[in-house]
């Protein structure tokens, strides 16, 4: 049985100041954070219910339109809300994909923006608190290293984590360039490149955000991107549905005159974090559109896969995977 205190907070700063102990948790939906706690993996003193927040700023629920075609996320917005919102389908269709190829009906329906891109690994030594899990109790050790490794991370890993990032969302929004805004606790708001927003696990996997203790997440920003409206994201799982992705790709292009002249692409199921390939995007840029493109900027976005003994499969995956979203996104 976990002790802990419980408050439901109306005002935005007073919430904050509260988590900044080391040992408060905020919940919202609480799709993650029960979870964790019911398999005592999160241990919180304090539960800081933002949900009543929203009485006060109702914009941390909703859906604004930003000027030149933008939109503000909500931080309290329910990823079913999000999903369905006509704007959202028109101008970043593969945010709308990602929200509907994550969790349930149910879930989606609970589960909010902030929260979902704040959720923890769904590594199963991560979870299981009889086996040593650096990103659960530091130096303890990587299970994962030497244990059944076949759904874990082949990009982004270290000698002390190969835990996988687990949400679709981010993988989207990752591509997007999208932006975090956040509220601290001395009333301080910063916004955060969502590139910059997770971290790679290196030899501190216990931290996996740049958020300090006290920072609330008050919206995500969609920038004004027309190409946008080209956009896929595509997942592949062992399910058909409620199954957590192998390899998923994210993707969108400017296509003009029979060339490429942008392109944003991003990975899930296969980094330690939300993975944005760069080096996939420069060598789709300039060129054709065609097969021998997208099998080339697949090569380059897996060129520095590091795989273990069980999921070296996933590198092949993962090229397919973006070929095949390339090629839908281009038709």
């Amino acid at each position: 049985m976990i002790s802990f205190d419980y408050v439901a907070a109306d005002d935005l700063d007073a919430a904050a100041r509260a988590g900044t102990a080391s040992t408060a948790r905020f919940v919202a939906g609480g799709t993650t954070l029960i979870d964790l706690m019911k398999l005592d993996v999160e241990r919180p003193t304090l539960l800081i219910d933002l949900n009543s927040l929203t009485r006060r700023d109702p914009s941390m629920s909703t859906i604004t339109d930003l000027p030149g075609g933008g939109l503000r996320l909500g931080a309290l917005a329910r990823m079913g809300d999000v999903a369905w919102d006509e704007r959202v389908r028109r101008a970043f269709p593969f945010v709308s994909q990602s929200l509907l190829l994550a969790a349930s009906g149910q879930l989606r329906n609970v589960a909010t923006i902030g929260g979902n891109v704040l959720q923890r690994t769904r590594c199963p030594y991560f979870r299981d608190t009889a086996a040593p899990c650096n990103k659960r109790e530091p130096g303890s050790g990587c299970s994962a290293l030497h244990g059944f490794n076949r759904t874990h991370a082949i990009l982004g890993t270290s000698s002390s984590c190969i835990a996988t990032h687990p949400s679709d969302l981010a993988v989207a929004l990752v591509a997007l360039d999208a932006t975090v805004r956040v509220r601290g606790a001395r009333k301080n708001e910063r916004t955060i490149p969502f590139t910059a927003f997770h971290v790679l696990p290196g030899s501190q996997p216990s931290r996996e955000t740049i958020l300090q203790h006290g920072e609330v997440i008050t919206a995500i920003d969609l920038p004004p991107l027309g190409f946008a409206k080209r956009s896929v994201y595509l997942k592949v799982r062992d399910r058909a549905s409620y199954a957590f992705a192998l390899a998923s790709a994210a993707v969108a292009l400017d296509i003009d005159g029979g060339r490429i002249r942008e392109a944003r692409v991003a990975l899930g199921g296969v980094g330690t974090k939300p993975w944005r390939s760069t080096e996939a995007e420069r060598v789709l840029r300039g060129r054709a559109p065609n097969d021998a493109t997208y099998r080339a900027a697949a090569e380059a976005a897996l060129a520095g896969a590091r795989p273990q003994k069980d999921n070296a499969f996933k590198i092949s995956l993962a090229k397919r995977t973006l070929v095949r979203a390339l090629t839908e996104v281009a038709a």
